[in-house]
């Protein structure tokens, strides 16, 4: 793997914007991927983190372009529109717990989940958690409560923020969480999986306004085209994956992914103990 470390640092940035947008809204863990990437790239300093939290924005920008309409309408009928002000109360409430709990406990969330074998169990966790939700989807044959986002509570919306905060935990999946645990909740397999699109916005925004200003001292003017690429191939990369996803969740389920996220764990965890890998922190 040392030709991947020999890379020049302009492309380990496209590489990862890349990798962040085609992972930030399926259920698979964008930041798990890119942990992943970032080691077998040799790049996971502290600037390497604050990276890979800031070009999420790339990909929450990809949201905003793609649902332009909708969220220009919801703006424009804050201070008329009653379905407009429940949305825009509903996505505030969602992002708080992650908000609170991300600032409260993130120091030890990077100090020690941040690494490849935590990541590939939260991996096979999120796996099978996939798998045995899906499962009961199946079994039960109930119709969804909720088969609109216009049709949420506070209550709801506050439920999938604490699902959403489990996503804390790399590995897990942000918008997995977030679909999964609104499945559970009574929601609709697409209406949930919008409603994590919206969520993202605050989310991401949030998580890398906070990280780049925290982490401040670690960058410089000449950082400028590396978060430039990184950006912009997340843009890319994450609106060719909106636009396919919303067309797949109307006919699919998310088996294939959770199966996908088991057999990468393993290999993840069988590659780390035979030290056919190195995983390196």
């Amino acid at each position: 793997m040392e030709f991947l470390h020999a890379l020049p640092l302009l492309v380990k940035a496209a590489i990862l914007g890349v990798v962040e947008g085609l992972t930030e809204f399926l259920p698979i863990s964008s930041t798990g991927h890119l942990i992943l990437a970032g080691s077998l790239l040799g790049w996971h300093d502290e600037k390497a983190k604050v990276f890979q939290i800031a070009i999420q924005t790339g990909a929450m920008a990809s949201v905003v372009w793609y649902f332009r309409e909708r969220i220009a309408k919801v703006i424009s009928g804050l201070f008329s529109d009653r379905t407009s002000q429940r949305f825009a109360i509903n996505i505030l409430i969602a992002f708080l717990p992650a908000a609170v709990l991300g600032v409260l406990f993130s120091k030890y969330i990077k100090a020690v989940l941040f690494k490849p074998v935590p990541v590939a169990i939260a991996f096979v966790v999120g796996g099978l958690i996939i798998l045995w939700v899906e499962r009961q989807q199946r079994r039960t044959f109930q119709r969804a409560r909720i088969e609109h986002i216009d049709q949420l509570t506070a209550l709801d919306a506050l439920k999938l923020g604490l699902a959403q905060a489990v996503a804390l935990i790399p590995g897990t999946s942000r918008s997995g969480a977030t679909i999964i645990g609104g499945m559970l909740f009574g929601m609709s397999r697409s209406a949930a999986t919008e409603f994590s699109f919206f969520l993202a916005i605050p989310t991401l925004v949030g998580a890398g306004a906070y990280d780049t200003w925290k982490y401040r001292d670690l960058l410089g003017v000449d950082d400028l085209p590396l978060f430039a690429v990184g950006l912009i191939s997340a843009f890319l990369s994450a609106l060719a994956c909106v636009h396919w996803l919303i067309g797949y969740v109307s006919r699919n389920g998310f088996v294939p992914f959770a199966w996908y996220r088991i057999a990468f764990g393993l290999l993840l965890l069988v590659t780390a103990w035979t030290g056919v890998v190195d995983w390196s922190e």
